[in-house]
């Protein structure tokens, strides 16, 4: 969604600053504070509001509730060669994912390629995020991703929600030039995109949505029913084909790495967002050498931008290119709509209450 004029702007550095000191006050130490406030606010940076900040009153719930764990390691829970399963032990999913991430990068330069499985993660957030780095390493990552919340997606013919957003992500590191990094949610449109919309009062795109009756509608509000009235459902991209990739995303994402599917005996929990992912990293050098893979990779860049361009689409873009473009436009400062903006300002205060110590409500940073 493009930033709204009419939006309070938080200033880039002092919204980094305050989201460390809310888990430094929740109780994180200051790794997994610095690296949750870099991964959230990066997604923020990167245009993805869905994954950004606005994901923290939900991590709050889930920390009170005693489900999300501060400060936890992975576990190594079988390690073999180039497989590695790890275990997140529910801990904040930016600090374990980081952790699982460098190890699998380590085991990939030693063998060439390692397929590690996390299971039992927090909401691991933007997904891109763990592919770049990877590719800031040389390397190559395709990531699986099941979503263990309440079901938000029918699939293909349904209108029943079964399952959640299962993000897909590849990226691939382009020697002397940005990565490229394909990363979607495999339902038309995210939940939290979703969420903006409603805190927002806009609609989303045609397409996206049906209401608890099964039809079609543009109001995010069917994600959001009051006084327990029934939900309606997010449909997946590109009718049959973002179904079957989600059920390829929740088989080898959980079921492959020892996690949970999303069934109601799974659903015990009440507030988190419990994650489990398959990733494949290797070094595409021991496959190719560096200068040929570059040649090819920017031989077919060439080719696909000289496409004569449709009216009105000022440049084919790449994948990430709109990430990169976000990010310049909001380095200095980044919007945040009134409703997302309350709603942490009340994460804030339920924080201090649990603990006495708070960073303070973030709206009085607005405008600075």
């Amino acid at each position: 969604m493009n930033d709204a004029k009419t939006e309070p702007l938080l200033p880039t550095a002092d919204l980094h600053r305050w989201v460390a000191e809310l888990w430094l006050a929740a109780g994180s130490d200051a790794r997994e504070a610095t690296l949750t406030a870099d991964h959230l606010v990066g997604a923020n940076l990167s245009g993805h509001d869905s994954h950004g900040v606005g994901m923290i009153p939900k991590y709050v719930l889930s920390w009170q509730a005693g489900e999300l764990q501060l400060n936890r390691q992975v576990s190594v829970v079988q390690q073999a060669g180039s497989l590695l399963s790890l275990d997140g032990n529910r801990g904040m999913g930016q600090a374990v994912t980081e952790q699982a991430m460098a190890m699998a990068i380590e085991r990939a330069r030693e063998h060439g390629v390692c397929v590690m499985g996390l299971r039992h993660s927090h909401h691991l957030g933007r997904v891109g995020h763990w592919a770049e780095q990877a590719c800031a390493a040389g390397m190559i990552s395709i990531h699986f991703v099941n979503v263990l919340s309440k079901p938000i997606v029918a699939p293909h013919g349904g209108y029943e929600a079964r399952y959640g957003t299962n993000p897909f992500t590849i990226g691939v590191p382009v020697p002397d030039a940005p990565p490229l990094v394909l990363d979607f949610a495999t339902s038309a449109i995210a939940l939290g995109k979703v969420r903006v919309a409603h805190n927002k009062g806009v609609p989303v795109p045609p397409g996206c949505l049906v209401d608890a009756e099964g039809h079609p509608t543009t109001d995010a509000g069917v994600m959001y029913p009051a006084d327990g009235a029934a939900r309606g459902a997010l449909l997946g991209f590109g009718e049959h084909k973002g179904y079957v990739l989600a059920m390829m995303c929740e088989l080898l994402g959980a079921a492959v790495t020892g996690g949970h599917t999303i069934r109601p005996e799974t659903l015990t929990h009440r507030h988190a967002v419990w994650n489990n992912m398959l990733a494949i990293v290797f070094d595409p050098a021991r496959l190719a050498d560096s200068t040929a893979f570059g040649h090819e990779v920017q031989a077919f860049v060439d080719w696909v931008r000289a496409s004569r361009r449709q009216p009105g689409c000022d440049a084919i873009l790449l994948p990430g290119e709109p990430e990169r473009e976000a990010r310049r436009r909001r380095a200095e400062a980044i919007p945040i709509d009134a409703g997302t903006l309350a709603e942490l300002d009340d994460a804030a205060a339920r924080v201090e209450a649990a603990t006495g110590r708070s960073p303070g409500p973030l709206s009085r940073l607005c405008g600075r």
